[in-house]
């Protein structure tokens, strides 16, 4: 039986709750086997990022290459792309292995605050990364950086959408959560065709580190599993609420979202009946 193979294209998080670490849990709590290209190491926890190191961006496309032409890749996603040589590099390996299925979550900051990306690597991400995304899933602060204009109410949410879908994406996923209004923590996806919006219970917790790397890991293995763009998104929202929900406290900062969440419930939830079936059969 062949499994469904996905890539992650970002940065490394020495605590553990963000970057490539947290992608790669999603991945394989959703069945799907991950692989992986490194372009930051962070030295970081669930205070502050304390260091970074960027790696080569020959380096880069060298990881992309080994995987590509081993294992095979049916979706990808990138996270922390550091700079522009690297965008540069990834886009051209995108175009040269023709992966047609790739989320691109624009990281810029940190949960702590600290840029992961430099300022004027935004406009490489604009040109060059984003006309080949098949999903682009920027939160609020990104939003308006790709569009340049405030995004501080839904209304302006679907205006960003619409500017940053010009800029070449095949869909936009703008994410809700920075929104301090309501109950509800509220994603509008747009595909240039209709206006989604998706919604959950808001989770008053502080333990939110990696959610945007789980939530766009988790639309790129529902992709990797054949699902279609929005229903991959309806699926990763699904999940990363759970992970929210669960979120681990560990650390004195921003603890870890955590992306086990919804295959521990699976899993309790099918004990649970187990158990319950053995008592009904005695």
């Amino acid at each position: 039986m062949r499994i469904p193979r996905a890539m992650t294209i970002a940065g490394s998080d020495s605590g553990g709750g963000a970057g490539i670490q947290a992608d790669l849990k999603t991945f394989a709590a959703l069945g799907v086997f991950g692989t992986s290209a490194i372009t930051a190491l962070t030295a970081q926890n669930t205070l502050a990022v304390t260091a970074v190191m960027e790696v080569a961006p020959e380096f880069v496309g060298a990881q992309i290459d080994a995987v590509v032409g081993d294992i095979g890749v049916d979706a990808a996603k990138t996270g922390m792309l550091a700079n522009a040589a690297i965008i540069e590099v990834v886009a051209e390996k995108v175009r040269e292995h023709r992966l047609q299925q790739l989320v691109v979550d624009p990281v810029m900051v940190a949960k702590s605050g600290a840029p992961l990306l430099r300022p004027d690597a935004v406009e490489a991400l604009r040109r060059l990364l984003l006309p080949l995304a098949l999903v682009v899933t920027p939160n609020l602060p990104e939003a308006e950086t790709l569009a340049g204009r405030p995004v501080r109410t839904a209304a302006e949410m679907e205006e960003a959408a619409r500017a940053i879908l010009a800029l070449g994406p095949r869909a936009v996923v703008v994410k809700g959560g920075h929104l301090q209004d309501g109950e509800e923590a509220v994603d509008l996806f747009y595909d240039g065709q209709q206006v989604h919006r998706l919604a959950a219970p808001r989770v008053h917790t502080r333990h939110t580190h990696g959610t945007g790397c789980i939530f766009s890991a988790a639309i790129a293995a529902g992709l990797a599993k054949g699902l279609e763009p929005l229903e991959a998104v309806a699926h990763a929202k699904r999940f990363v609420t759970a992970a929210i929900e669960e979120g681990l406290p560990v650390g004195g900062g921003h603890g870890p979202a955590n992306p086990m969440a919804a295959l521990q419930r699976r899993q309790q939830d099918s004990k649970t009946r187990a158990k319950t079936e053995e008592e009904e059969g005695l």
